[in-house]
């Protein structure tokens, strides 16, 4: 203790000792301080943290018939293991597996601002399979995620429902898939997909462009509309237009237009090689005509696209229009009509073309295979 000019001591430990001192006994005890009894807490359950694991539960019944509907025999097991079986035994003598994922990008965007859920899982299957295709595979199975924030029940059996009907479009089994319910990780009302499928091909008919030759014609099937491609530009002109979902194109509302699910190449496509030699195939997605068609052409050669050579559809012309869009940016952004396209000699187009017509499927010879020469290997006009 330091004593201070004055006398006092300056120490608060025994200032406040001296104080308590001078409180009477029973002043002391009405001034007690006790300490309360902290109340119960309740125990936290997995929906307290946004998981309901019920409603969970609630999906997979509903969608069972669903899936059920997309089995082939050589399921084995059914649906609910931990992994999907399929039987390749009896079906392949030199099988070549090919793989293939992909989404939907924000055409979910759009169906979102319709409410339109139903149809967005056949785009997710198409954008797989017509992929795997190329190769000349023929997709086995598929297997789907849907993530979201906050499960809806309705919304989801609405999107694995469009899903099961691609796979029955496509002759695929629905072996499989996750349902994450993830909280805070997605805003009310948002879900994203992702799609997975594999198919195989016996390894002598494998399509690898080794075939393909100066002269070879392309066939171009028609696509259904944008598919699923180029939607961040077409929600841009949309907005820019003030968004008339309800504008007449021809007898079809352009919101029709555009949610027109992505067309299923898979059984016109397979039969076709079972019964003509066709050389390369290419599936017009992201990229469009630019990008994806001169993907599978050997280097050694280069592609002349006619764009003339078929009419553009009309959500394509008031796309085009409405946004001002150069025919450019046309060409490397949508499909513009041109959905899958097959290489095959001169000589082996007029049998196709009269499969194709027997089949229902509009197709136009949009172009040739040229020699590459010196500059661009595509040249589009």
């Amino acid at each position: 203790m330091v004593p201070q000019p004055d006398g006092r001591v300056h120490d608060r430990a025994a200032a406040s000792m001296n104080a308590a001192a001078k409180i009477p006994a029973s002043r002391a005890r009405e001034t007690a301080v006790t300490t309360p009894t902290p109340p119960a807490v309740s125990g936290l359950t997995y929906r307290d943290a946004g998981v309901d694991i019920d409603a969970g539960n609630e999906v997979v019944e509903r969608i069972k018939p669903l899936v059920k509907r997309t089995m082939r025999p050589e399921v084995l097991g059914g649906v609910g293991l931990f992994g999907g079986l399929f039987d390749l035994s009896n079906r392949y003598r030199e099988p070549v597996l090919v793989s293939g994922t992909d989404g939907v990008g924000t055409k979910l965007i759009l169906a979102k601002q319709l409410n339109r859920h139903d149809s967005i899982g056949q785009d997710l299957v198409a954008m797989c399979v017509n992929d795997v295709l190329v190769q000349g595979a023929e997709p086995l199975f598929f297997l789907d995620y849907f993530a979201t924030g906050k499960l809806d029940v309705e919304t989801t059996v609405q999107v694995v429902a469009g899903i099961a009907r691609g796979c029955e479009i496509a002759g695929c089994a629905l072996i499989g898939g996750e349902t994450a319910e993830m909280p805070d990780m997605y805003p009310p009302g948002e879900y994203d997909l992702a799609g997975f499928t594999v198919g195989a091909v016996e390894k002598s008919k494998l399509i690898d462009s080794t075939k393909v030759r100066a002269g070879d014609v392309l066939i171009g099937m028609a696509s259904s509309g944008p598919h699923s491609n180029g939607y961040s530009l077409v929600r841009k002109i949309l907005q820019r237009a003030g968004s008339p979902l309800d504008l007449d194109l021809g007898g079809v509302s352009l919101a029709d237009a555009l949610m027109e699910p992505t067309r299923i190449y898979v059984k016109p496509v397979l039969e076709l090689l079972a019964k003509h030699d066709i050389h390369a195939m290419a599936h017009v997605t992201g990229g469009a005509l630019v990008e994806k068609i001169i993907r599978v052409v050997p280097q050694e050669f280069g592609l002349e696209i006619d764009t003339s050579s078929w009419p553009l559809p009309a959500v394509f012309d008031w796309l085009q229009r409405e946004g001002n869009v150069a025919r450019e940016e046309m060409w490397r952004t949508f499909n513009c009509g041109i959905g899958y396209v097959l290489m095959a000699a001169p000589g082996d187009v007029a049998a196709i073309e009269a499969d194709l017509d027997r089949q229902g499927l509009a197709h136009w010879r949009i172009g040739q295979v040229v020699p590459a020469g010196e500059g661009e290997r595509l040249r589009i006009d």
